[in-house]
Parts: C-alpha cells; sequence; structure tokens
C-alpha cells in the first residue's frame, strides 16, 4: 500500500537559499489554520475526503496526482485489470466536496518540525520546470504525514538492481511487460532449452498477501492466456515462491494458510519456506535455509520482491529530530495518531505505528475512579459503570476480557459477589498488556485512520479543543476524544480465481461464494462510479475475451 513520499534530504541551508516559502494569505479573512497533507495513498485521501474544507486551509502534496486502489495492484501485473481502472485523479475526487483545496505535484524531501514547515521538490522534470526553482517550503499550523512506506529490501545485495516490487502503478505496468517479453524470448529460434527455463522461471519473494496473490495471478495467466499462444513453452514454465518463514501467510489463520499452500501443490507452484535470500545477481537467486545452513543458488527469469514494508528517507531524517522516536521502522503515535515528541504533526497509514499506552500506567486513576464511595475497595457495579470507557481507552482491555471474563474476579469460593481490594485490582488487570498488537499494514487500517484524524480535525476546530492524552471521566464518563480504535471487518487475501476471506467472527470462507464477495467488496469500494464501472467491465472482458498480451 503505497502512499508516496520523499527519497532526498536537503539541509536548512539549501532550503533558505533554493526554496521560495508559501506563507499565508495575509489577505484571507477569516485567516484560516493551514493543514498540510503528504501522501494521496489509502490514509491521505481517506483523511481528505472526510475532512470539512471550509474549516481549514488544505494543502496537498504528493507525487502522484491520483489515488490507486492498491489491493488489485497483483490484478494489474498480469492484465486481468487494466491501470487506469483502478486510479482516479485526486483533483476529481475533492471537487465533490464543499471548501477549496491545493494540490500539489511534488515530493517531501525535509520536514523541519521547529520551523513548522516542509521543503517540497517538484518531480516534473521537464525543461520547462528545470528553468525554474523546483524547491518550495510550505508552512503548516498541522502536518498530516500519510507518506506510506517504501519496498523492504533487507538489505540484501542485488535486490534493488535486479528485482522487480508490486508497490506503484509502474511497478505493475512494468512487471506485466517484463513477463510478456520474457514470453516472447524464450521462443527466439537460438534459444537452446536450458535458457528457455531459465527464462520462463519467474520467483516470487515473500509469502505475504501480496506475494501470494500474485503468484496465483501469474499462474492464472500463464495457464490461462499465455500457453494458448505460446504452446511450445509450456513445460518449461515454473513459478517458484520463497518465503523465510515456515509457512506462508504466516500472519494470517492457519486455516487460510494451509489453503493457500495446498492450492499451490495442485497448481504446481514450487514453494519454499524457512530461506533467506542472500544476494540477488543479474542471473541467480542465492538462499539459505535457515535450518540447514545450507546455501544454493537458483537460476531465474524474473524475480518479484515483496517482503513487506520498509521507512522512507524522508521518515528517517524526521524522526532524527525527535527525542521519543525509538521505532526504527515506523513514526511512532499515540492513541489520537499524534507523532510522539512532536507538537501539532499527525501520522497515519503505513508510515505510523501506535504506541498503546499501557494499562498498569493508570491503575490506581482507574481505581480511583471506579471507587465510587471512596471505600477503598471495588464492586462488580462499580467496574462495570466505568468498563466501556476503560475498553475504549486501553483495547488490550478488551481483548483480555474477552479470553479472562472480569466478573469472575468478583465472586468468591461459594460463588457470591465480593468487594476485591486495590491490589488484587492490578493482579487482576497485569496480564492485559500483554493483549497489546501492532496494527497490520493493510489498506483497511490506513483507511480508518484517516477517517477518523479528520472526525477529530473536523471537532478540533469547531470546539476549540485537542485530543487530551490523560484518562478522563467527568461528567458522563465519556471522553471528549476518544482513542482511534480499529474495527476489522472482512480481509481478503486474493488468489486468482479462489479468493480466501477472512470473516469476524473466527470464520472463513473459500471457494466461489468467496469469489463473488470479493468481486462485490472491491467494486463498492471503488473511489467513483468511473473505476467501478471499468473494473467490472474488466473483469467481464477477463472471462469473455481473456487478458489483453500485448506488450503495451
Amino acid at each position: 500500500m503505497n502512499n508516496g513520499g520523499g527519497v532526498m534530504a536537503y539541509s536548512e541551508m539549501q532550503a533558505q537559499q533554493q526554496a521560495p516559502t508559501i506563507e499565508h494569505d495575509q489577505n484571507a479573512k477569516p485567516k484560516k489554520k493551514r493543514v498540510v497533507v503528504l501522501g494521496t495513498g489509502w490514509a491521505g485521501v481517506s483523511f481528505l475526503k472526510n475532512l470539512d474544507l471550509s474549516l481549514y486551509d488544505v494543502q496537498v502534496v504528493s507525487p502522484h496526482n491520483y489515488f490507486a486502489f492498491t489491493p488489485l495492484l497483483p490484478s494489474v501485473t498480469c492484465g486481468t485489470v487494466e491501470p487506469r481502472s483502478i486510479v482516479e485523479p485526486i483533483r476529481s475526487i475533492m471537487k465533490k466536496k464543499i471548501g477549496e483545496f491545493q494540490y500539489w505535484e511534488a515530493e517531501c524531501v525535509q520536514i523541519n518540525a521547529a520551523k513548522k514547515e516542509v521543503l517540497c521538490r517538484s518531480v516534473n522534470n521537464s525543461d520547462l520546470v528545470r528553468s525554474y526553482r523546483r524547491e518550495f517550503n510550505l508552512k503548516y499550523d498541522y502536518l498530516v504525514i500519510a507518506l506510506g512506506a517504501q519496498a523492504n529490501t533487507t538489505k540484501t545485495t542485488g535486490v534493488m538492481e535486479h528485482c522487480h516490487f508490486i508497490k506503484e502503478i509502474e511497478d505493475a505496468k512494468k512487471i506485466r511487460k517484463n513477463v510478456i517479453d520474457s514470453f516472447e524470448r524464450a521462443v527466439l529460434p537460438n534459444i537452446s532449452e536450458e535458457e528457455m527455463s531459465k527464462i520462463l522461471h519467474f520467483v516470487v519473494v515473500g509469502g505475504g498477501p501480496s506475494g501470494v496473490a500474485f503468484a496465483a495471478e501469474l499462474h492464472d495467466f500463464v495457464m490461462e492466456d499465455l500457453v494458448k499462444l505460446y504452446p511450445m513453452v509450456k513445460d518449461h514454465v515454473k513459478i517458484t515462491l520463497i518465503h523465510s518463514n515456515d509457512h506462508i501467510l504466516n500472519t494470517f489463520d492457519q486455516r487460510i494458510s494451509s489453503f493457500a499452500e495446498q492450492k499451490f501443490k495442485r497448481d504446481g507452484i514450487e514453494v519454499i519456506t524457512g530461506c533467506h535470500v542472500r544476494n540477488v545477481s543479474d542471473k541467480e537467486i542465492t538462499l539459505k535455509e535457515k535450518s540447514t545452513k545450507e546455501v544454493h543458488s537458483k537460476p531465474y527469469g524474473i524475480i518479484v520482491w515483496s517482503t513487506g514494508v520498509g521507512i522512507r528517507p524522508v521518515i528517517r531524517e524526521f524522526m532524527k529530530q525527535i527525542n521519543q522516536q525509538d521505532n526504527t521502522r515506523a513514526l511512532v503515535t499515540d492513541e489520537w495518531l499524534r507523532v510522539k515528541g512532536c507538537e501539532d504533526v499527525y501520522a497515519i497509514g503505513d508510515c505510523a505505528t501506535i504506541e498503546q499506552r499501557k494499562v498498569m500506567e493508570d491503575i490506581l486513576s482507574i481505581f480511583k475512579a471506579a471507587d465510587e464511595d471512596n471505600s477503598g475497595t471495588l464492586t462488580v457495579k462499580e467496574f462495570e459503570r466505568i468498563l466501556d470507557d476503560v475498553c475504549a481507552r486501553y483495547p488490550q482491555v478488551d481483548l483480555y476480557l474477552k479470553t479472562k471474563p472480569m466478573r469472575n474476579l468478583f465472586k468468591d469460593s461459594k460463588g457470591s459477589d465480593k468487594v476485591i481490594s486495590l491490589e488484587e485490582f492490578k493482579v487482576a488487570i497485569s496480564q492485559a498488556d500483554l493483549k497489546t498488537k501492532s496494527l497490520p499494514s493493510i489498506a483497511q487500517v490506513a483507511a480508518q485512520q484517516g477517517a477518523y484524524l479528520s472526525q477529530c480535525f473536523n471537532r478540533m476546530e469547531k470546539t476549540k479543543d485537542k485530543p487530551e492524552g490523560p484518562l478522563r471521566f467527568e461528567g458522563s464518563g465519556r471522553h471528549q476524544f476518544r482513542p482511534f480504535r480499529y474495527k476489522h471487518f472482512l480481509h481478503f487475501v486474493s488468489m486468482g480465481t479462489e479468493p480466501v476471506t477472512e470473516l469476524p467472527g473466527d470464520k472463513i470462507l473459500e471457494g466461489h461464494n468467496s469469489r463473488w464477495l470479493w468481486h462485490s467488496v472491491y467494486a463498492i469500494g471503488q473511489v467513483s462510479w468511473r473505476t467501478r464501472i471499468l473494473v467490472i467491465s474488466d473483469w467481464i472482458r477477463k472471462r469473455v475475451s481473456g487478458r489483453d498480451t500485448s506488450g503495451i
């Protein structure tokens, strides 16, 4: 899921000497606070779509002037869906909203928290643009960082030079062209069978959702379309999936992982688990088995690298300015999505991770708030009175209580209600913090964070208040700004013609029903009727006449 971002860092001196600063319009009345949004991916667009534009001066910076429906990128790599069918211009999305905003096609190359400004650089490399200054500064009152993440190469030698990625629309288009070019090269008259087998060996590194989806889509593309046009090379095509863990899709339910492995076995896709990639050359990929430490190499034609996400350089440089950033993989935020250690800066999507406050840090405050009669003990009714607020502030408590009902704590050996002391309460709650989990890097999370943060911004400007960190139980016992809480709905694992759906309530849906549900949700999830119609027409075209196999 890629939201766009910078790849360079400039010094303050360069910024001051070269980059003009876009200040607030002093003649504007009334003067609105400026919100600068970096990125137009899932998090950024969700924030913009739900933000009340009449309340703020909104400035958007992104190297891509469109939003891409990234869950369908694997389908684009094989021609199941066309690239233009899953992109919508950001200006088209925002023109439907009441209010004004400005968009700049540029990349953020530096964030200066002390001066509350960002240094940007135009991505347009035309001669006309080069004749002017390409850098400019944007002042902000609030900064929303939604830059996403870049491909995680794990610092493996040769990956950047020889591998493809599945992060951008351009990546998917390049993979599609190279797959078709591989078949054209393989049928040339001077190619030996050994060379043919190497050219048509497609390697996928990474057994996560993107890697599995691409391997499945590629298999369907080869079997349903390409072997009909290139029958002479059918026996030489090979797809290999390499994963460092013992099972692919290891972050999912074991049933999904087993289903995927069995499907790949039926399809003839080789799955290699428990192996690390040591290096990649222009001719072969070198692997090391974790159990035996054995090292061996495999020749390949195309390698697609899909091993998770990594932090962007501009984010890494920004983190060095902040004392409270000790995570090396993402910006750390609190439960209100504010960047820790930085005033008026928020981060959402893949570039950020939420540091959930431990319930044991506030255990005394919780006990006192629940102890209505100041008796020094708690009854079950007293605790249940504030339980909803505690679970909202500390999601780990809610998860803990699903496995160990708190009501049992207030029972004596005979099953009658009893009161408990502070020490007993501490013992009962102490294990809850072990339930704290990091959120997955998926579109659902980013979209929900963007929508939540926009609601906070809308309320902030109207109430002239900000999200509060400490636990509060005044008045009705509700928080002014409730912390972000991710709600898990459907989760799809796209596997070509056989997607798997993870439903709420620990249910798994496979087969024909899952495929129709997948089509329905992804069609409805498009950001416009234009893309919705285009995606559906692509699916119909593929079913009626097959995928396009031209090299365009």
